[in-house]
């Protein structure tokens, strides 16, 4: 388990990308096994759900939408702890989610009698989906939920794959959660289906929404990008990974078990460690092969640090280890190092960064308040976490009056007339008795 990748005496960042490890994941070949369900789903809408769901769930669930009734039943059979851990996720997150939220309204005098006013709007209908798969993921209703809630959005649908065990219902746990945050609106729908129902929307059952987001396999990323400009998305989401950077004060049992609870999400899923000590590496080789073997994932975790996308990469010193996850730009980014804090300022590219060796990576999946939701592949260097500004949309408000618009209307026509527009400027010269 855990390839090493030496990169020591490599003074060249521009190649680090390349050299660290990462999953293969073609969503363009995926294309073309969702092309033909999207469609039909389109085409056909619940006959096609229920055939899929028997195909690919195997059960063919009593009701798509699932009854307000079994929505109760599943938080008023929670587990009281569980249930207070739910709570206290909600809690946190909707916290941090009203700082997000910031400032709705603006307005920018650019001269007298010229305002622009910025506007916050929020989408007006969102489609979460929630996976079901190795892990029923009920944090990620927690995660799209409440970002959406505080966004002010007004109709929130959310689908999960019907499961055999549940009489054709998702995951309790989701339905309980759901019903905690008072999402009425859920469906027992997985995988690209879902996506469609939620693009084309589907006649007495569904109504399309404006935005789908959350996690998937690579089926669900591909019906998203198939289907994208029909239907906004958040990202297109490939498989978890961890990056964790660490010298020699890192507690290598702390390390191996974050490397290890990643791993367990997904045989596909990365787990990277980045340092500049070889006797921290040794020792968390040794933790990982103690740990794994008392694991009860034990074969999915092997399978995942031992594929190309897992691995030990040794760096000459901290600032070639901050150069390697600056260009790995992970999706989870934990700091163990001394003056973590410090080091964390320095790193640009992370869809979140945890610091220190008492934040890690299963803390954000769960409680502490920030989005589990974040860009991955690479993709946290240009695109940011699930936030409450995902679900909102900034809408400019153009208010000149007369004298305003006078002042810039021989600038308006210069422009257009460079441009050969100009319909443009006698759009503006008409209004002060002008004639082309």
């Amino acid at each position: 388990m855990l390839r090493t990748v030496d990169l020591r005496g490599q003074a060249r960042p521009q190649d680090y990308r390349a050299l660290v490890p990462r999953a293969a994941f073609d969503v363009e070949a995926a294309l073309d096994v969702v092309r033909p369900i999207c469609d039909d789903v389109a085409a056909r809408g619940t006959d096609a759900l229920l055939e899929y769901a028997e195909r690919f769930d195997h059960v063919r669930p009593h009701h798509l939408r699932v009854p307000a009734v079994e929505l109760e039943r599943a938080a008023a059979e929670l587990d009281p702890d569980l249930r207070r851990s739910f709570e206290t996720a909600i809690a946190r997150r909707r916290q941090v989610a009203e700082t997000e939220r910031g400032q709705t309204t603006a307005d920018v005098t650019v001269a007298p009698g010229a305002t622009i006013g910025v506007r916050q709007v929020p989408v007006d209908r969102v489609g979460l989906y929630v996976p079901g798969g190795l892990a029923p993921l009920s944090s990620s209703v927690i995660m799209n939920v409440v970002p959406a809630q505080v966004a002010g959005v007004g109709q929130i649908a959310l689908a999960s794959p019907p499961q055999a065990e549940f009489d054709g219902l998702p995951h309790p746990a989701i339905l309980a959660v759901a019903h905690l945050l008072g999402v009425d609106e859920v469906y027992a729908v997985g995988g690209a289906q879902a996506i469609a129902m939620f693009a084309h929307g589907v006649p007495d059952l569904c109504a399309p929404v404006s935005l789908v987001t959350g996690p998937g396999n690579i089926y669900v990323t591909a019906a998203k990008r198939l289907l994208r400009g029909l239907v906004g998305i958040d990202s297109e989401a490939g498989p978890t990974e961890i990056a964790i950077l660490a010298d020699e004060s890192a507690d290598p049992a702390y390390v191996a078990a974050d490397l290890i609870s990643q791993a367990e999400h997904d045989p596909m899923a990365a787990s990277v460690l980045v340092t500049d000590a070889p006797t921290l590496a040794d020792a968390v080789r040794a933790e990982v092969a103690t740990q794994v073997a008392d694991a009860r994932h034990r074969d999915r975790i092997t399978t995942a640090l031992s594929g190309e996308q897992s691995g030990i990469v040794l760096v000459d010193d901290l600032d070639q280890g901050i150069a390697v996850v600056d260009a790995y730009a992970a999706e989870h980014l934990e700091i163990q190092t001394r003056d973590a804090a410090r080091v964390a300022t320095r790193i640009t590219n992370a869809g979140a960064i945890f610091i220190g060796g008492y934040s890690p990576v299963s803390l954000g999946d769960y409680c502490a308040g920030s989005t589990h939701v974040l860009p991955t592949a690479g993709c946290a260097c240009h695109s940011s976490g699930l936030n409450v500004r995902s679900f909102q949309r900034s809408v400019h408000l153009i208010d000149y009056n007369r004298d305003a618009l006078a002042e810039v209307a021989h600038a308006v026509e210069v422009f257009a007339d460079a441009e050969n527009l100009p319909a443009h400027g006698q759009a503006v010269s008409v209004r002060f008795g002008g004639r082309s």
